[in-house]
C-alpha cells in the first residue's frame, strides 16, 4: 500500500509511523505529509529516510490510504482532495465525526459497517474509544440505559506545548501557557472549549459519539472532563445502568473474551489499570469492576488506554487493518 500520513511530524503522526511499523503494514511507498514549515525536514521509518512534502504533494502522489491527524481545518480542506483520487482518508480529528454521511469507526465493534463508497473515515475521541471498546460487549448483551462518564485525561491529549507547559513548571522554568491554569500538581475540570450548556466540547463528544458508535440513541449520557499531569494516557470512571440484570463474574468473563481488552483486576494486590504503565500499550485496559450498590443493575468500572495509542495512532492503522482485510486497498 502506499499510505500518506498527514501530520507526521506532531505528537500522533509520530505515533502513527510506530504502529504501522509494529503491525507490520506492508507499506511500499510511504508519503509523509506536514505543513509548509515541515516540508524538506526528513524523517525515518523502517530504517529509510523520507523527505516531508506538502498537502498538494501528498494529493498528487495518488496514495492508496491517507491518515490524517493535522487538525479539524486541515481536514476539512484537504481531505476531500485526497478522496477525489481515489484514496481512502482514516482523519484522526472532529471535522467528521458527527457527519451523518461519514462512519465514526472502532475496528472492534463496526468496521463491518465499512463499504468501498466510504472515502473518508472518522477515527472517534481518544477518551471515546477507549470507553466503547469496554462498552459495546456488554451494551450488546445487557443494553445501557445510562451513562455516567468522569475521564481524567492526559496533557498528551492537548498537544506538544501542553507536555512543555507541565515539564516546565516541574522543573521551575517558565514558558508558554497552554491551560488556563497551572496544570502540574493540579487538575483542571476544562476539556475542549466551554458550551453555552456549561459543557465543555471533550464531554459533547463524549456523548454523541458514543451514541453513534453503539448505534443507540436512546443512551442516556452525561460526563465530566478533567486535564490531569500525567502523560501515560486516559483514565475514565463509569458508572453503567443496564436494563437487564448481570451477574459480576459474567461481566468479567465477556471483558475478558473481547478484543482489544485486559482486565487488571485485583484490588487486593493493587492491581488496577493506571496510565504510567499503560503507555506505549494498543490495548484497552479495565479494572475497578465492581457492582454499584446504590441502585440496582448498575456497574461501576475505570478503564484506562494510551490515548496516543488506541486513542487515536493505533486505531486508525487498524481501521487501515481493516480496509485492507476486507479488500478495499492493497492486495486482494
Amino acid at each position: 500500500m502506499k499510505i500518506a500520513v498527514v501530520g507526521c511530524t506532531g505528537l500522533v503522526g509520530t505515533q502513527i509511523l510506530k504502529v504501522l511499523n509494529e503491525l507490520e503494514i506492508n507499506v511500499s511507498q510511504l508519503i509523509p505529509v506536514a505543513s509548509e514549515k515541515s516540508v524538506g525536514r526528513i524523517i525515518n521509518f523502517v530504517g529509510k529516510e523520507h523527505k516531508v512534502v506538502s498537502l498538494k504533494q501528498g494529493v498528487a502522489a495518488k496514495p492508496d490510504v491517507a491518515i490524517f491527524s493535522a487538525g479539524g481545518k486541515v481536514s476539512k480542506q484537504w481531505a476531500p482532495e485526497f478522496a477525489k483520487t481515489g484514496c481512502f482518508v482514516v482523519d484522526n480529528s472532529s471535522a467528521w465525526r458527527m457527519d451523518i454521511d461519514k462512519k465514526l469507526i472502532v475496528p472492534e465493534i463496526n468496521a463491518s459497517t465499512l463499504t468501498h463508497n466510504d472515502k473518508i473515515i472518522a477515527n472517534p475521541n481518544c477518551s471515546t474509544i477507549q470507553l466503547v471498546v469496554a462498552l459495546a460487549p456488554l451494551h450488546k448483551k445487557y443494553k445501557i440505559n445510562r451513562l455516567v462518564i468522569s475521564t481524567y485525561q492526559s496533557v498528551t491529549g492537548t498537544g506538544v506545548k501542553a507536555v512543555e507547559q507541565m515539564d516546565n513548571e516541574r522543573a521551575g522554568v517558565s514558558g508558554p501557557m497552554v491551560y488556563a491554569h497551572h496544570i502540574d500538581l493540579n487538575c483542571i475540570p476544562h476539556g475542549g472549549s466551554f458550551d453555552d450548556d456549561g459543557y465543555t466540547t471533550e464531554e459533547t463528544k463524549l456523548i454523541y459519539e458514543t451514541r453513534k458508535i453503539l448505534n443507540d440513541q436512546s443512551i442516556s449520557i452525561t460526563a465530566t472532563a478533567v486535564r490531569i499531569p500525567v502523560k501515560g494516557g486516559h483514565s475514565a470512571s463509569v458508572n453503567i445502568e443496564f436494563e437487564n440484570d448481570f451477574a459480576l463474574d459474567d461481566v468479567k468473563q465477556i471483558l475478558r473474551m473481547s478484543p482489544g481488552i485486559i482486565i487488571q483486576d485485583e484490588p487486593q494486590k493493587n492491581i488496577y489499570p493506571m496510565p504510567r504503565y499503560v503507555e506505549g500499550k494498543n490495548s484497552v485496559f479495565v479494572g475497578r469492576i465492581r457492582r454499584d450498590f446504590s441502585q440496582p443493575k448498575t456497574l461501576n468500572m475505570w478503564i484506562v488506554a494510551d490515548n496516543l495509542r488506541k486513542g487515536a495512532a493505533t486505531n486508525t492503522v487498524q481501521i487501515v487493518e481493516k480496509l485492507q482485510s476486507m479488500g478495499f486497498i492493497g492486495n486482494k
